[in-house]
Formats: structure tokens, C-alpha cells, sequence
């Protein structure tokens, strides 16, 4: 007899942030930055431990980073790995597959957001470069 506790992963919802974020090259302050005044570099790093995130956070972490929210709700690093390195196992027609998400799929739609999301924060970098700009006095 097997023990389901053992077989049923839990994810790690905090975790999942932080792979996503890095995936996507985005730094802890630049979140933070995406989540509003209250969030600062530390609150990330501190949710990033967290197993679990409230729902309404998870959805406003998820438009931040421009990812659907199942993605960090549903992502298996151990399935990822299989399911990636079944794919280069010897032409093995064994491939693993989640129904429910699909890691690859995922990474691409990140890959393909990710030019515009650097591109909006530029944007607002430059904006803030020049309001800033505006604020001290000319020598």
C-alpha cells in the first residue's frame, strides 16, 4: 500500500515566484516596484519564501510579471526536469506530460513577453529619470 501524502508533491507557491522571476530577469526591487508603493526588495525576498500566497497577491504577482497565475500555482520543478530530459533521452517516445501545465509552453509564452516587459520598464526608468531630473537644481 503507498502513501498518497508521500506521491502528492505540495507546491511551493513562493518558490515558483522566484524561479519565474529569475527566469524572466527581473530583480526582487523591480517587482517590488511593479507591485506598488507598500512592496520593497525585502517583502519580495520574504514572499519568496512563503509556501503558500493569497490568491488576490498571486494574481496581481502573476500581471506583474506578466505570466497566468496556474503557472506559479501548478509549476513541479521535478516534473520540468523529466519532462525536459525525457525529451533528450536517447529518442525515448516516453514523455511525461501535466495535463494541467505545461512547463515548456510556459517558458516560451515568458520568453516571448519578456523584450516587452523590459521595454515598459525602460520606459519608466526614463520617466523617472526625467522627473527626477526636474527636482534638482541646475548648478
Amino acid at each position: 500500500m503507498t502513501n498518497t501524502n508521500a506521491m502528492e508533491k505540495k507546491i511551493h507557491e513562493g518558490r515558483n515566484v522566484k524561479r519565474f522571476r529569475e527566469m524572466l530577469g527581473i530583480k526582487q526591487d523591480a517587482l517590488a516596484l511593479e507591485l506598488g508603493d507598500d512592496w520593497n526588495q525585502k517583502k519580495i525576498s520574504i514572499l519568496e519564501t512563503k509556501e503558500t500566497i493569497d490568491a488576490a497577491l498571486l494574481q496581481q504577482i502573476s500581471a506583474a510579471l506578466k505570466i497566468p497565475a496556474e503557472a506559479i500555482q501548478n509549476f513541479d520543478e521535478e516534473q520540468a526536469i523529466t519532462v525536459i530530459s525525457s525529451t533528450f533521452n536517447d529518442g525515448a517516445a516516453v514523455i511525461q506530460h501535466n495535463p494541467v501545465f505545461n512547463p515548456v509552453e510556459a517558458v516560451l509564452k515568458l520568453h516571448e513577453e519578456k523584450m516587452a516587459l523590459y521595454e515598459r520598464m525602460l520606459k519608466e526608468k526614463d520617466e523617472m529619470m526625467t522627473e527626477l531630473k526636474k527636482l534638482i537644481p541646475a548648478k
